[in-house]
């Protein structure tokens, strides 16, 4: 009576560490999806950084066009208000040499005084013509200064404008990219579990008849008793049987998954928590527990199946599935288990 109770025990799904397992799969995808976001970030804030140093640049540029254009129009106003002046000295001159000419004409015998300072009236005439044709020619450069300053700040605008152009551009194709890259890793997560599910029901339909071998999860769980002698870690027959057909399945499963989705069989060695006397093969349970995950790994590249897409990890007696130190705890810690998973 009680042995039928413990095998019906034994033979009750748990589905909470697969659960677990799902959570942690789905939370490293996020991880993943997290990191390559912030890569891309930073790989854009150079390129921003970059761009802004440029922006600051050509501000500074235009800051001090700016300045020398303000500084340009002051000297051409004083320019332009001197022109005024001398053209306001000149008009006068005229007018006191028409004075003094109508006077001359009036006046015949007017001394030669009067002829000298016309003649100094002409001279000083003359240079003030002189010196607002030069007022002119000033004037027209500084014009010809202000236009070309002008045209510099237009095409720093421009340039200004193309370089905000390009950073809303970046910043719409790192959104795009967020938005593909999610649903790529959507996808893998859908086939990479779609096709678990095949592997896991093409076990179940070989290896259900079979007492010793548990489904915990996202894992088949062999009893290390079922596969290896006491102490061991070389296949026993009935390992070799159970491994062939796990061989089978894990073939056939091989040639449906895509190429580009990169899976792995792991196979975990797990031991119980009675240490080794250190006389025999195996040091210790470390060692023992990885020696018979590699024979179980090696067996299956015996049987074709590809050896990149196999893990082999022990980990002693330091992961169990029961507590105590009773021989059933100790014997249902001491086991195989295999997973399918991304690499």
């Amino acid at each position: 009576m009680a042995l039928a109770r413990n095998r019906r025990r034994e033979r009750s799904v748990d589905y909470w560490p697969g659960f677990v397992d799902a959570l942690s799969t789905l939370l490293l995808a996020i991880m993943f999806l997290l990191s390559v976001f912030v890569l891309a970030q930073f790989l854009l804030s150079r390129e921003i950084s970059g761009q802004d140093e440029v922006l600051n640049r050509l501000n500074s540029q235009i800051n001090e066009l700016t300045q020398l254009l303000a500084l340009e129009q002051a000297v051409g106003q004083d320019a332009e208000d001197a022109l005024a002046n001398l053209r306001a000295s000149l008009a006068q001159s005229e007018q006191e040499q028409s004075r003094l000419r109508e006077l001359l004409s009036s006046n015949q015998g007017v001394s030669s005084e009067a002829e000298a300072q016309i003649g100094m009236l002409e001279g000083t005439l003359a240079d003030e013509r002189q010196v607002s044709q030069r007022a002119l020619n000033q004037v027209e450069l500084l014009n010809q200064q202000i236009s070309a300053l002008r045209s510099q700040i237009a095409a720093l605008e421009g340039a200004l404008d193309v370089s905000e152009a390009r950073d809303a551009e970046a910043q719409t194709q790192i959104a795009d990219l967020g938005r593909r890259l999610n649903v790529a890793l959507a996808q893998r997560v859908q086939e990479l579990n779609r096709y678990r599910s095949d592997f896991f029901g093409r076990l179940r339909e070989i290896l259900s008849d079979r007492e010793n071998i548990r489904i915990v999860g996202d894992r088949f769980v062999f009893q290390s008793e079922v596969l290896f002698p006491s102490g061991g870690a070389e296949l026993n027959p009935e390992g070799i049987d159970q491994m062939g057909e796990l061989a089978t399945a894990v073939l056939e499963l091989a040639r449906e998954i895509p190429s580009d989705i990169n899976w792995v069989l792991r196979v975990d060695g797990h031991t119980d928590n009675v240490p080794l006397s250190g006389t025999g093969r195996y040091v210790d349970n470390w060692e023992l527990s990885s020696a018979r995950a590699t024979s179980v790994v090696k067996y299956l590249i015996s049987q074709g199946v590809p050896a990149e897409r196999l893990v082999a990890a022990g980990f002693g007696e330091f992961q169990p599935i029961a507590e105590g130190d009773s021989p059933e705890a100790r014997a249902t810690n001491r086991r195989i288990e295999l997973k399918l998973t991304e690499r």
